[in-house]
């Protein structure tokens, strides 16, 4: 049976996601209550209730339990055991299961080629043979921590055998992936939605730029042939489907130039380049991720304009060594320009302090606009 509006949604992960999460869910008439160790999360602020807890504490988790028909995740870092135990007690979607392939790029290379999934050429690290032993055309390569890495965290960037060896070492010997740096056009993603009756339906395609491993740029619809686009979705069904995932899943590609489409790697959760849907589409990927939890019908996924979405970190807050705030005046007065700020006390650089999306009626008018509030906020424009 769906679960009605009004009563209680649980969600473990205090972030930003959560926090607009929280956001969707309330505005359908549900109740949100967050688990989150922090006492100044921007979920927990704006959550109808707050546990202070961590995410395996007992009695936490019986509360949560106890008070919330159904829990959700806003991080896919949150431990596969907590997940578990309130899977015993309530509806708990994405399953832990589901959620431990990405938890681990072990796992997921493994899930990738077990189900015919193309990925680029990579070498499974857990001891000094294995990179010892590592075909040379894995080098220049990239060296990824299997666990806890995001935004760039826990990658080095490895020329040689001998330079691979030396991060590994100095990464404390955990296991790794190391992949094959690959010539890239572009990255892309798609953001799948699946319920629990296995009706699936896609976003659009999503064109994507990183900044210092940071997402800084999407653009929506991606600037891609149809086919690619259609490749893409159809490798998110497939991913999602054999994952047997419930929920709002991110599938991240690299293309190629030579044109080939590879899956970098996947969330479990909604997604930065996600965002764009709050302004932009019928239905937003938060109020997706609500609907998936309380196994309503899905919503549509048309876009209704083009979108520009610019990631703002805390770096705008400083200008030549000085503390300023930021001109949102100047923002908000673009044509189109949609501000979202996540509520976080302390601007910090590299720190993800809200984002900006910008609409238009093309995409080349977007990306215009879109500049222009680049240049209001002091950060490289989109190209």
């Amino acid at each position: 049976m769906p679960i009605a509006p009004g009563e209680w949604l649980g969600l473990l992960g205090g972030g930003q996601l959560g926090r607009m999460f929280c956001m969707a869910a309330q505005s359908m008439g549900f109740r949100v209550c967050v688990l989150d160790p922090g006492d100044d999360s921007p979920a927990g602020a704006v959550a109808d209730d707050h546990i202070r807890a961590d995410y395996l504490d007992e009695s936490a988790l019986v509360e949560i339990a106890q008070r919330c028909r159904a829990v959700t995740t806003e991080f896919e870092n949150v431990p596969a055991a907590a997940m578990r135990r309130l899977a015993a007690h309530c509806v708990v979607r994405p399953a832990a299961d589901s959620v431990a392939v990405a938890q681990d790029r072990i796992h997921e290379k493994r899930f990738m080629v077990n189900h015919g999934i193309a990925v680029g050429p990579h070498r499974v690290v857990t001891r000094i043979d294995d990179l010892e032993a590592a075909d040379l055309k894995l080098f220049p390569g990239i060296l990824k921590s299997a666990r806890l890495g995001y935004d760039g965290k826990g990658q080095a960037n490895v020329a040689t055998r001998e330079d691979a060896i030396e991060a590994w070492s100095r990464g404390g010997r955990v296991p790794c992936v190391l992949e094959q740096r690959l010539p890239l056009h572009q990255e892309v993603s798609c953001l799948v939605c699946r319920g629990a009756d296995g009706a699936m339906t896609t976003f659009p395609v999503v064109e994507n730029a990183h900044r210092g491993g940071i997402l800084a740029v999407s653009v929506a619809p991606a600037r891609v042939a149809p086919e690619l686009a259609d490749n893409a979705r159809e490798t998110a069904r497939r991913v999602a489907e054999q994952l047997n995932y419930v929920g709002v899943l991110c599938v991240e590609f690299f293309v190629l130039e030579d044109g080939r489409l590879l899956v970098n790697e996947i969330a479990p959760r909604p997604h930065n380049s996600g965002h764009f849907t709050i302004d932009a589409c019928v239905t937003s990927q938060f109020e997706q991720q609500a609907r998936m939890l309380a196994g309503l019908p899905l919503g549509s996924t048309a876009q209704l304009a083009p979108a520009v979405m610019l990631n703002i970190l805390g770096d705008v807050w400083f200008h030549e060594g000085q503390r300023r705030e930021p001109a949102w005046d100047d923002v908000l007065a673009i044509d189109g320009a949609k501000l979202h700020l996540y509520g976080k006390r302390e601007a910090r650089p590299g720190r993800k302090m809200g984002h900006v999306t910008v609409l238009g009626e093309s995409v080349p008018q977007a990306l215009e606009r879109a500049a222009a509030a680049a240049r209001v906020l002091g950060i490289d424009p989109p190209k």
